[in-house]
């Protein structure tokens, strides 16, 4: 697993809110920092990949784990 700077526990939320989290997250973190986010949302798989798309921000790992699905984006 990638060592990130920052973690988001995102477990429970549905979507959007675990990418409004993130949001939130990355625009208080400095470039090139990294935030793993950890969510139960399945969706969250993809809605990651579109909001790095979107955003410029780089989705550098994502994996699942048991009932978890992480996902570690790099501040643009």
């Amino acid at each position: 697993m990638i060592a990130a700077d920052r973690e988001l526990d995102a477990r429970g939320l549905n979507c959007p809110l675990p990418i409004l989290k993130a949001k939130k997250a990355l625009a208080e973190m400095h470039s090139g920092q990294t935030l793993k986010v950890v969510a139960t949302d399945a969706g969250s798989v993809r809605d990651f990949q579109a909001f790095a798309k979107q955003t410029g921000n780089l989705l550098v790992h994502q994996e699942t784990a048991g009932g978890d699905f992480i996902s570690v984006l790099k501040r643009r």
